[in-house]
């Protein structure tokens, strides 16, 4: 077991302890409000056995910070920590941490889980009307920790949840107390395994865009920071890994660009672009272009070309070029560029990205 940290909400250091092997479909494990992980343990251990990778966050706070402000801090820490794993978890949340992780994931889930599991989950109207909205797989437990009645209340939210289904473990199956234990875990297990089958994963038209997504993630790609300047002659990029060489002769290349990004519109109108190919030393420089709202060349080496595009310094290879043409694809356009200059050094070693994380060439 290693623990790990994250940034949460306005950078919080939050901490979780990880068993398991790192190519093992993830699973992380929420704790209710103010608990520690004890009460995880035997599950971790057996979803360990089962060939996953545990993942047992801690939560700020102690079990009386529970208010508006405390939840809303609860949601925010949860979605910033699945943000920085690389790879969609199914998450398994207790008590008052389901209702942390049904907030966090009615937005966007489908990017940041694979699936959501909610154990002994107190419901109300406002968490009904919230069930409504959450477009992702999501199973009900209760009875996981301790004896559980159904409730019309209870049964209203499960019925609201567009993608979801639920059990009940009966005190009538207990025979022992570790029964309990046992039972929630074959009902996790069982769903888990639907969720993030071991077997090869399928995508077809229609369905999941992330199941496509991390099939594409599974060709390992170099990463680019894309600059230009704006209208204002001011430096602009955002970081990219959807990048090709496209022919020789003439020198072309292209880039992928989402029109969702800030920086889309600036590399629209850019009649010249920069490419800059990152080595490992540039890790942060690409968490900072991918991330909205920094100030991306703050403190950051840079100067311009001969064509006055920003290029970025210690770069593996820098890029200038002409915008040879634009072309619509989808939720992304491809912007090709005829190289006029090229600037490099081959021995460094190259940020690479595979499976949703940063890997090494080497591993010096």
């Amino acid at each position: 077991m290693i623990t790990t940290e994250h940034k949460g909400f306005v950078g919080v250091r939050l901490t979780a302890d990880v068993r398991g092997d790192e190519n093992d479909p993830a699973v992380l494990l929420l704790p209710d409000a103010g608990e520690g992980q004890a009460g995880w343990q035997k599950v971790a251990e057996a979803l360990v056995l089962s060939g996953r990778r545990v993942i047992s966050l801690d939560l700020r706070g102690s079990a009386a910070d529970w208010s508006s402000a405390d939840r809303a801090a609860h949601v925010e820490d949860l979605r910033a920590v699945l943000a920085q794993l690389g790879s969609r978890p199914v998450v398994v949340a207790a008590r008052r941490g389901g209702w942390i992780a049904l907030n966090a994931l009615v937005t966007d889930g489908a990017f940041l889980a694979a699936g959501l599991v909610l154990v002994d989950m107190p419901v109300d109207q406002a968490s009904t009307e919230t069930a409504a909205r959450l477009a992702l797989p999501t199973l009900v437990i209760r009875g996981g920790f301790s004896p559980s009645e159904c409730t019309p209340a209870g049964d209203a939210f499960n019925a609201a949840l567009p993608i979801g289904e639920s059990v009940d473990i009966e005190d009538a199956d207990m025979a022992l107390a570790a029964d309990r234990t046992e039972a929630l875990l074959g009902q996790l297990l069982d769903f888990i395994e639907r969720r993030q089958p071991r077997e090869a994963v399928e995508f077809r038209a229609g369905s999941d865009p992330r199941t496509l997504r991390d099939a594409m993630g599974c060709f390992a790609t170099g990463i680019t920071i894309v600059t230009a300047l704006d209208g204002n002659g001011m430096p602009a990029g955002l970081t990219a890994n959807s990048f090709t060489s496209v022919s020789l002769d003439p020198p072309l290349l292209l880039v992928c660009v989402a029109n969702t990004s800030g920086t889309a519109p600036v590399l629209r109108d850019a009649s010249h672009f920069g490419v800059n190919v990152l080595q490992i030393g540039q890790q942060p420089a690409s968490n900072r272009f991918a991330t909205k709202g920094e100030d991306r060349f703050a403190n950051l080496p840079w100067a311009p070309g001969e064509t006055g595009v920003p290029l970025l310094g210690g770069s593996l290879v820098s890029f200038e070029c002409q915008r040879e043409s634009l072309h619509e694809a989808g939720d992304h356009f491809i912007l090709i560029g005829r190289v006029v200059r090229a600037q490099f050094e081959p021995h460094r070693d190259p940020l690479l990205y595979f499976r949703g994380k940063y890997r090494r060439l080497h591993f010096a």
